[in-house]
């Protein structure tokens, strides 16, 4: 389809404006979705499916659902140049200073060949102290990559972790088709807003997508921010979704909502395991308890906001439980460690593939003395990194729960 104008400005000097072919985005495109909403503009990926999203009325699942982690276009092309027009909702808090642009990352067969942001867009403001929100409407933006090598390629576009986006269009100066995944396994994890990628440098530098590049697989993520909240329909679209192998990383935001006592904890763990094996009875099964956080290790929740910075645009946390609370069922994050470690070597007698890690070989004592959490609940993108290569060593490592086995 030749529907780009020759006047528009930035057309890359690579394709002239009647060699431009527009493709509809189709799941065979998309990489890393388990659902596509058609909109009145395009597609809008999301990481739960439409199920599971009608039986939570959470405004902030609904958001981080939304914010496509993980989420990439994957297609084989000769093309030099490639457009994509994209709306996002980007994240705004009262009072503080403007958050960075969410990235976009393009790799050309596995390698990083460019890094970019959109423009214009939609802003989500959020007032910290009221709970209220408001979207500010704005326009659509283009991305835009040129100068890419002229051969048959596979290109991935990395969409941001962090702002909700809405594909409008898709350009290139040369036909496209889908590219396999070259029979690489793939990979289902499931975690909170660490997982997800807060505060990572980009949607490929997330420890989950580092691990996986690591690890030779492909990945969907569902780490959703300020859940892991073991949902039963969050264990259900795991269930449901092809995979080779699986992790959950359980623990924090159970702290940090203050959401449930030990009591209702080990159920809710046992549940939770039972309906992914379910769907996926003998696969390589990993538990994973949370890596070190100081303000929750013996101190339950909840967490709460310390806005005594946001002006400068520092926002920490802080745990507001009393240790003392832990006798009478609170969880902490030292008796949510002990709780998923008794559980799954429980469970393990007669499941031979289900395993544990704990967290704090992903990031320990030593680690936060070295790369300390900078609002006290979420790391950097240094922090990331480690905890990626760490993972990609402790599960795909020879003779580790994900690692390749013989026939």
């Amino acid at each position: 389809m030749n529907d780009r104008p020759d006047d528009v400005p930035g057309a890359p000097t690579a394709a002239r404006a009647t060699d431009w072919t527009t493709t509809p985005f189709t799941a065979d495109l998309l990489r890393g979705a388990l659902d596509l909403e058609r909109t009145e503009r395009g597609v809008l990926p999301h990481r739960l499916p439409a199920w599971a999203r009608a039986q939570c009325a959470d405004g902030h699942l609904a958001m981080a659902e939304t914010q496509p982690s993980g989420v990439r276009l994957v297609f084989r092309t000769r093309a030099t140049a490639v457009e994509l027009d994209a709306l996002r909702t980007k994240n705004a808090y009262q009072g503080a200073p403007p958050r960075p642009d969410g990235v976009y990352d393009l790799l050309v067969d596995g390698q990083l060949a460019g890094r970019t942001s959109v423009t214009g867009g939609n802003v989500l403001m959020m007032d910290m102290t009221t709970g209220s929100a408001e979207t500010r409407p704005g326009p659509v933006g283009t991305v835009r990559f040129s100068g890419l090598p002229d051969r048959v390629k596979d290109v991935e576009i990395w969409l941001p972790y962090n702002e909700i986006t809405e594909l409008v269009a898709l350009r290139t100066d040369a036909p496209v088709e889908p590219a396999p995944d070259g029979g690489r396994r793939h990979w289902l994890h499931h975690g909170s807003s660490i997982s997800h990628g807060s505060d990572a440098a980009s949607p490929t530098t997330t420890w989950p997508a580092l691990a996986a590049a690591l690890g030779g697989v492909e990945l969907t993520n569902l780490g959703l921010s300020g859940s892991a909240l073991l949902d039963p329909f969050t264990a259900r679209a795991m269930r449901d979704t092809p995979a080779d192998l699986i992790s959950v990383k359980i623990g924090i935001n159970l702290v940090n909502a203050d959401l449930m006592r030990l009591r209702a904890f080990g159920p809710a763990v046992h549940g939770f395991l039972d309906t992914i094996r379910e769907g996926h009875p003998t696969i390589p099964l990993l538990v994973v308890s949370p890596i070190l956080c100081p303000i929750h290790e013996d101190t339950p929740g909840p967490a709460a906001p310390d806005f005594g910075n946001l002006s400068t645009g520092k926002l920490q946390f802080r745990a507001t439980g009393d240790p003392a609370e832990g006798a009478s069922g609170k969880l902490t994050l030292n008796v949510i460690r002990d709780e998923l470690a008794r559980l799954v070597k429980q469970r393990a007698g007669d499941d031979a593939n289900l395993h544990f890690l704990d967290g704090r070989e992903l990031y320990g004592e030593a680690d936060f003395a070295e790369l300390p959490l900078p609002d006290q609940l979420h790391p950097d993108a240094a922090t990331h990194r480690r905890i990626g290569e760490r993972f990609a060593e402790l599960a795909f490592g020879e003779g580790r729960p994900f690692a390749l086995r013989g026939d």
